[in-house]
């Protein structure tokens, strides 16, 4: 599964059970992010034990797509069957303080930077 824009790509590699998001999204509002939102939901449902998060090539992300991120951690954590890995770059500014608080919505959730 893959979806991409003119600065974005996110994909999921399902041996890995791994989502991975590259370059710059800054989609505006809900409609916009739909399709990353469908793939992730699609992750979700299919209750893997560990779904890792790969964001060390997303040099940015708008409040929308934090949002977005954050839902999912929320999705995740009401179903209690999955955990959450993120694997972030230590390079890359907005990444510190925003993926902690992802660790804030779903304690369980492993941070890991590179």
């Amino acid at each position: 599964m893959e979806v991409k824009g003119d600065s974005y790509r996110v994909d999921y590699n399902a041996e890995t059970i791994t989502i991975s998001f590259q370059g710059s999204l800054r989609l505006s509002g809900v409609e916009e992010y739909e399709p990353i939102v469908n793939l992730l939901n699609q992750v979700a449902e299919q209750n893997h034990e560990t779904i890792t998060l790969d964001l060390k090539e997303l040099e940015f992300l708008n409040s929308s797509g934090i949002s977005m991120l954050s839902k999912f951690v929320i999705n995740i954590r009401k179903q209690k069957t999955s955990n959450i890995l993120v694997k972030g770059s230590q390079s890359i500014p907005w990444q510190g303080k925003s993926l902690k608080n992802l660790q804030r919505l779903m304690p369980t959730l492993t941070l890991e930077f590179e």
